[in-house]
């Protein structure tokens, strides 16, 4: 039996250049974004306590759809964080949060890799709704080359419509 090797993420992640809006350009399957989503956004703020403020849309079947969660880093990286759309006040119960590694962010803290260690889940997000394909295509091979499945990669598409 193979040990499992975890996921290289970047060395040092600057919360405050990554906070923002960020348009989800890819991902893999998950349940909380139906593959006919469109319009994913997520925004990330510093909340009262100095976490992190997850605020995400999505336009499905032609309404929008907001979720409210909070991200902490879990080392002094910044690079690892676990994420809890739980209500505040159930946020204390254990396992109940999920795992947002970055892998690969450009230097303008433009184009970010989003992944969980299982290499079940993978984002790729942009500042703005496309992305050029040579970009799309390199962050992606990146993601292949650290053992993602991209199968069943889902390109999210953008309308142009608001959703916050």
């Amino acid at each position: 039996m193979t040990e499992r090797v975890d996921p290289i993420t970047i060395s040092h992640l600057d919360l405050t250049r990554y906070l923002g809006r960020w348009f989800e350009i890819a991902r893999l399957p998950m349940r909380h974004e139906p593959a006919n989503a469109t319009d994913i956004t997520a925004t990330y703020s510093l909340d009262e306590q100095g976490a992190i403020r997850v605020q995400n849309h999505m336009r499905l079947d032609g309404e929008v759809e907001e979720s409210i969660g909070q991200a902490r880093p879990v080392d002094e990286s910044n690079s690892k964080l676990e994420v809890t759309f739980l209500p505040a006040g159930l946020r204390w119960i254990p396992f109940t949060k999920g795992d947002y590694w970055v892998l690969k962010l450009d230097d303008a803290y433009s184009v970010s890799l989003v992944g969980s260690p299982d290499r079940k889940y993978l984002w790729l997000l942009a500042r703005h709704p496309h992305l050029d394909e040579a970009t799309r295509n390199h962050y992606l091979a990146c993601a292949q080359a650290q053992g993602y499945d991209l199968a069943g990669l889902i390109h999210t598409p953008h309308t142009g419509r608001a959703t916050a």
